[in-house]
This record gives structure tokens, C-alpha cells and sequence, in this order.
């Protein structure tokens, strides 16, 4: 898909302050944007995190679909990010205030990888290939 020049990923989110505080300590960087209705993390020169409000995003895609706060709480997603140290990243999810879904574990599709929700249950995942 060379078509695809960028990607970014918006999380809708209940408390955009409490969010954004929460991954600024997981990704362990300053947010690139933060502004009333928008935090952007930029993780890499081709991908960045947002978090939008729930009640900003509602006035944009309600009453078209379910606004967003129905489903606060709930695993709408899953954030699964290949890294370079797992034990790291999982002491720092546990440091950040993350909730702990599964413990690492080597999982059969070939990859080492921990779970953990965040303040919105958003499913983070963190993995390594096995080698």
C-alpha cells in the first residue's frame, strides 16, 4: 500500500487531560499538538497517536452512528507496538498508571508481547519478536 504516505490514529477518549497525561508517560515524550479537542503524540516519522474528545468527536459523527461515550470502559481498539526492550516498556506501563491485562507471554503467532488498558480501556500492546 505505497499509497498510504502517513498514518495517525485518534483515540476517543472521555478526559482529554487525564489521556493525554497518561500516554505522555507511556510514550515517554511532550504531545507534538495540544490544543482544547486535540492531542497528538508523534512516535515516529510516519505515525502518530491523537486523542480527541468524546463529546468533540460526537458533533461530528452523531447521530450517524453511537456517540462515543457508550462505549468508555470497553476495548474499542488495540494499540500494538513493536519495541526494542519489553521489559522495559512493561514497567513503564505499570509505572504510567496502565491497567494490566496479560502478562508478557511468548504467544504462537511469534511474538513476546504484554497487554494493558488505559484510562479508557483501550487495549496497549507491547511486543518483541521472539527470536
Amino acid at each position: 500500500m505505497k499509497h498510504i504516505l502517513f498514518s495517525e490514529f485518534i483515540l476517543y477518549v472521555d478526559n482529554q487531560e487525564v489521556s493525554s497525561r497518561f500516554y505522555e508517560l507511556l510514550f515517554r515524550t511532550k504531545p507534538t499538538l495540544e490544543v482544547p479537542g486535540m492531542t497528538e503524540f508523534t512516535l515516529s516519522e510516519n505515525l502518530k497517536i491523537g486523542l480527541m474528545p468524546n463529546n468533540g468527536i460526537a458533533k461530528i459523527i452523531t447521530p450517524a452512528t453511537i456517540h462515543p461515550e457508550k462505549g468508555n470502559g470497553i476495548p474499542r481498539c488495540e494499540l500494538y507496538f513493536y519495541v526494542e526492550n519489553i521489559a522495559l516498556e512493561y514497567q513503564n506501563a505499570l509505572q504510567s498508571g496502565a491497567k494490566i491485562v496479560s502478562e508478557t507471554e511468548d504467544r504462537n503467532w511469534g511474538d513476546r508481547v504484554c497487554y494493558f488498558a488505559d484510562p479508557d480501556g483501550h487495549i496497549i500492546a507491547f511486543a518483541e519478536k521472539i527470536k
